[in-house]
């Protein structure tokens, strides 16, 4: 099947292994004219085709996770015209990660983080990408936010992944 007769979760798919893949002109293939991606916690991204390819290419493609890195997917709800994944993120903070630390040097710390990614398709072809994590958890994860005190989940993921853990409520 092509264009707008493939089911979009299989346009989401073959979006999101070549991105894996680390083939930037397959992943611009999968996108329409004027996509937009927007990491929502970090605000990276771009608007239009020039600005996604190169935001890509630059801070995404071949930098997406470390070797010990892996995608964990808990659930997809396919729409009409999006597809929610909902994942768990694991990684060995080893090197700079532009797309979700930018900046930051590598910490060598583990970080297990739950993450949720929208992808929008018409036609056949990807319009948009958002995508979602709790900052927060993550900065923490690596050492550079201090959680005493903070209404904030350090280990949300672990939950995610086995719904059987107790239920924290903060205090203050």
């Amino acid at each position: 099947m092509t264009g707008a007769k493939r089911p979009i979760d299989e346009v989401v798919a073959e979006h999101i292994q070549a991105e894996i893949d680390c083939d930037l002109d397959r992943t611009m293939e999968t996108m329409a004219d004027e996509p937009h991606l927007t990491v929502a916690p970090t605000l990276a991204g771009g608007f239009g085709s020039v600005a996604v390819r190169d935001w890509y290419e630059n801070h995404f493609i071949g930098r997406f996770l470390p070797p010990d890195g892996e995608i964990i997917n808990i659930s997809q709800t396919v729409g009409e015209t999006q597809v929610i994944n909902e994942d768990v993120v694991r990684f060995t903070h080893t090197e700079v990660l532009d797309w979700i630390l930018p900046g930051v040097k590598p910490t060598n710390m583990k970080v297990e983080i739950a993450m949720v990614v929208i992808v929008g398709v018409l036609d056949g072809k990807v319009t948009h990408e958002h995508i979602y994590w709790d900052q927060a958890s993550l900065l923490a994860q690596i050492g550079l936010l201090d959680p005493t005190g903070l209404p904030i989940a350090v280990n949300h993921a672990a939950k995610i992944l086995d719904p059987s853990l107790p239920n924290l409520i903060y205090k203050g």
